[in-house]
């Protein structure tokens, strides 16, 4: 009980640590995990589980990948269907004879040892993958592009190796060719069909009301792993594409919203890899440390700065990727919890069948799984940015609503060097923001296509229509996106209020500026003449001077500096300080 406790505490410890000091939370879990486990000798999760341990990783991937398979939506292929696809279809094998060739004359592997560790070593890992997505937050298409290629390519490399190791069990070059052709046909109907079969059974279900609305998210989720379950008896390895195939029906189908039963697998999916590292570290071979092995960390060397970057790059010729998003995805393939139970299996059959040095597989494994995430951890966030993908703190401002003091607010924050979208369905309040050069998206902000926008740079959202209903939609849905702390829109009106017509706290946004301050407050003061304005404060002209001089006629909206926004809201006290910069909504001759 103990054991099973200080998994999950620690793995939520290391959660909240890594977003309070902005590191990939991966980084924190593996070292929390390697000094729990074989640096102390406290956490042994093969005493803790026995013969569980690999049938709880095994269900703890499967929703995992169902949870990422329900986020593939073929709308994110917009640009970038043709480097997705071959990227799977042909950088896959491409990485899998790389790694091959390098495991054979760098490490000594013999042939058949060395096609497994290649096979293996196809999946990219999505339990790694995803964390580091939501961390490094890269703009364009390049996040899709790694996010399909990860998660598809799991349950690829995971039939791929179950392939192999009947091949080398066999010991027969044309049975074993066979064997592999049409286990693969195989592997795809059976995970196909199953993963269709569960996808189709839960959209009829509730497309009929055959499910409550409270069972919807259980039945969602037993569904997925009777599916991965079913299809593993069947065959071998295939329950992974099951699961992978059920989430991507999910998510491109139209008869059903599924997005309360997506943000549910998102949750259950952090508190899963946050225990899933745990063991894995826990598990890492502390002489695969203590005694360096050169030709070990060789192989990793090659596999990160050769093999991956040349498969990369062979693979997206001419499908319209650019140098800049080629050398991010090239430096994007961390290992996780697959490979490192795929081959923690195959080692024991191995060495069942007296194959030569079976534990080695295993050593190096955890050795590319301990470097890949390291590395990637700490690098793809600052290459990222020095690639211009990505911000460290994306700071710029979604505002709901093209009308004037929008555009007003829009185009102060745009002049101090923030990035702004506004978004608006009246095609006057669009044209009038082109033609004062602001970025617009025409457009309903609660509809699917926003989602496939380029909101690298974006880093909160006000919802500042005339709708309260509008704005309180906007908040619930773009929470999961930037987070309820950044998650912003106005008050309702005071006829709203007095009727009792106001939302829910949790259905609604933090409140933008002043309590009870509405649009139509503020529209009728912009109406009235009131600007915009940005007014640096000094020692010697604060924010105490500031009021002396204006008054109630400004209402303070955001602090900016050094680069960072800080909005007031009804929550506390406007606090601007010396050297920031207060833009605010004034209505005098007086600046």
């Amino acid at each position: 009980m103990v054991g099973i406790a200080a998994i999950l505490v620690l793995g939520v410890a290391a959660q909240l640590l890594a977003w309070k000091l902005r590191l990939p939370s991966i980084l924190l879990l593996l070292l929390i995990g390697f000094l729990a486990g074989p640096a102390t000798g406290w956490l042994d999760p093969d005493e803790l589980f026995g013969d569980a341990l690999f049938p709880v990783v095994s269900l703890a991937v499967a929703v995992i990948l169902l949870e990422g398979g329900m986020s593939l939506r073929f709308r994110e292929l917009a640009g970038v269907r043709a480097a997705t696809r071959n990227l799977i279809l042909f950088g896959a094998p491409l990485t899998w004879g790389g790694v091959t060739l390098a495991a054979h004359y760098v490490l000594g592997f013999e042939p058949g040892l060395a096609l497994l560790l290649g096979a293996i070593l196809i999946v990219t890992g999505p339990t790694v993958i995803l964390p580091l997505l939501r961390h490094v937050r890269p703009s364009g298409s390049v996040a899709a592009v790694i996010r399909w290629e990860g998660i598809v390519n799991d349950p690829i490399g995971a039939i791929v190796a179950v392939l192999v190791f009947r091949g080398i069990v066999l010991a027969d070059a044309e049975q074993a060719v066979f064997a592999a052709v049409a286990g693969a046909l195989t592997a795809a109907i059976v995970g196909g069909l199953f993963g269709a079969l569960a996808a189709g059974a839960l959209v009829l279900l509730m497309r009929r009301f055959l499910v409550p609305d409270y069972l919807q998210n259980p039945v969602a989720l037993a569904l997925g792993i009777a599916s991965f379950v079913a299809s593993n008896a069947v065959l071998h390895e295939t329950g992974l594409l099951a699961v992978t195939v059920m989430g991507v029906v999910l998510a491109n189908q139209r008869f059903v919203a599924i997005e309360h039963i997506l943000e549910f697998k998102e949750n259950l999916r952090v508190l899963l890899i946050s225990s899933l590292f745990i063991l894995l570290s826990a598990r890492v071979p502390a002489a695969a440390f203590l005694q360096p092995d050169l030709q070990s960390f060789l192989f990793v060397g090659l596999l990160i700065l050769v093999v991956r970057p040349a498969s990369v790059f062979v693979a997206t010729l001419r499908t319209g990727l650019s140098w800049r998003e080629k050398v991010f995805v090239s430096w994007m393939a961390p290992r996780g919890i697959v490979a490192a139970a795929v081959a923690s299996v195959f080692a024991i059959e191995l060495e069942q069948s007296l194959y030569p040095e079976p534990e080695r597989l295993v050593s190096v494994m955890f050795l590319v799984i301990v470097a890949t995430v390291a590395v990637y951890g700490l690098t793809a966030g600052p290459l990222a940015r020095l690639l211009g993908l990505s911000r460290s703190h994306p700071e710029g401002v979604l505002i709901v609503g093209a009308h004037g003091w929008g555009r007003a607010v829009a185009a102060v924050l745009r002049d101090q060097g923030f990035d702004v979208l506004l978004v608006d369905t009246n095609r006057e309040n669009v044209r009038a923001a082109r033609l004062e050069g602001l970025p617009v998206w025409h457009g309903n902000v609660l509809s699917e296509e926003l989602h496939g926008c380029d909101l690298g740079g974006i880093g909160r959202i006000l919802a500042m229509t005339s709708n309260d209903e509008v704005n309180a939609l906007t908040a619930l849905e773009f929470t999961s996106t930037f987070g309820r702390s950044e998650v912003y829109q106005l008050a309702p009106s005071p006829e709203e209020a007095a009727a009792g017509q106001e939302m829910s706290a949790h259905l609604r946004g933090r409140v933008l500026f002043e309590k009870g301050l509405s649009f139509w407050d503020l529209n009728a003061r912009y109406r009235a003449g009131a600007v915009v304005k940005a007014t640096p404060l000094t020692e010697e002209f604060d924010y105490a001077a500031f009021r002396e001089r204006h008054g109630d006629h400004a209402i303070p909206l955001f602090a900016l500096a050094e680069g960072r926004l800080r909005v007031f809201t009804a929550e506390a006290e406007p606090d601007p300080k010396p050297g920031e910069t207060l833009v605010h909504l004034v209505w005098d001759a007086g600046g």
